[in-house]
């Protein structure tokens, strides 16, 4: 997650409300060899589950969308919910097997004993936090957004080539100049704050026409941060280091494969894009734009 993300998470984490009464029963210690074969035990009893016939997942509070919809991760809406549901069935769990904690964000990759199975919450793959859990193969990968405010003359821009006109900004050491360099092609380079607050500023103060970066921190400043804001649209980019979001598990699961089969048994027929369509494209209406 962009260093945005992880100081918008610790601030929210810092409100969360504390993380629900459960026995914080320490991981079998030969949960990653739970069969005699040395194969994973992937059944909904298996003693490498935090609780044999549950599937505890976690993740922060409040739960924004469109990651999660009424603050409620258990009804299933948003994406992130609609994701964990979609893995519990296919690892053959019912919706009634599903039990929910809150973790904290920047509590979830902390060393530690952890009292879940895997937490969904945005949490992006990297080297750093991976020394310390274990995380799936991605879920997501975010593309680019492009944030306006609603008066704005692009706000209705309809393609990547309507901004060549435009005055951006993008935070300095991200993959967004790039990506407007390549994408957007601008008749001016873009301009580089050192802080996403200074983007919003400059783009409250008529600086700048438009703000990109990853679509996980347009989501928010829509949300959060600047009034009458216009998510116009997002792009992908092939270059540089996508963000990639995993599901986390404590370090040394003898469930992380079993959760990484059941991701690609979502990938392969088709459930995962679809979520993704609904829930982060149609949902929070962000039209995919092209040149």
């Amino acid at each position: 997650m962009s260093r945005t993300r992880t100081r918008i998470a610790i601030a929210v984490s810092a409100a969360a409300v504390l993380i629900a009464a459960a026995a914080c029963a320490p991981q079998p210690e030969d949960a990653a060899e739970s069969t005699a074969s040395g194969s994973p035990d992937c059944a909904v009893n298996s003693p490498a589950l935090h609780r044999r016939g549950e599937l505890t997942v976690a993740t922060d509070s409040p739960a924004y969308a469109p990651w999660f919809e009424d603050n409620n991760p258990s009804n299933g809406k948003g994406f992130e919910g609609a994701v964990a549901y979609a893995v519990a069935g296919k690892l053959g769990f019912g919706r009634d097997q599903v039990k929910w904690v809150v973790e904290p964000f920047a509590h979830s990759y902390a060393p530690g004993a952890k009292n879940f199975d895997f937490d969904v919450n945005q949490i992006s793959i990297t080297p750093q936090r991976a020394q310390a859990v274990d995380f799936s193969t991605s879920y997501y990968k975010a593309n680019q957004a492009i944030l306006t405010l609603d008066n704005s003359k692009f706000a209705n821009a309809a393609s990547l080539e309507a901004f060549k006109g435009a005055r951006i900004g993008v935070q300095v050491a991200t993959t967004s100049y790039q990506a407007v360099l390549d994408q957007l092609k601008p008749a001016q380079r873009p301009s580089v704050f050192n802080t996403t607050n200074d983007e919003v500023n400059a783009l409250k103060n008529g600086q700048i026409d438009a703000i990109v970066t990853d679509l996980p921190t347009v989501f928010y400043l829509a949300g959060s941060e600047i009034n009458q804001a216009k998510i116009v649209g997002q792009f992908g980019y092939a270059g540089g280091t996508p963000e990639e979001f995993g599901l986390l598990l404590p370090k040394g699961s003898g469930y992380t494969s079993c959760v990484n089969k059941a991701l690609d048994a979502l990938k392969a027929d088709g459930t995962l894009a679809e979520l993704t369509s609904k829930w982060l494209s149609a949902s929070a209406n962000v039209p995919e734009l092209k040149q």
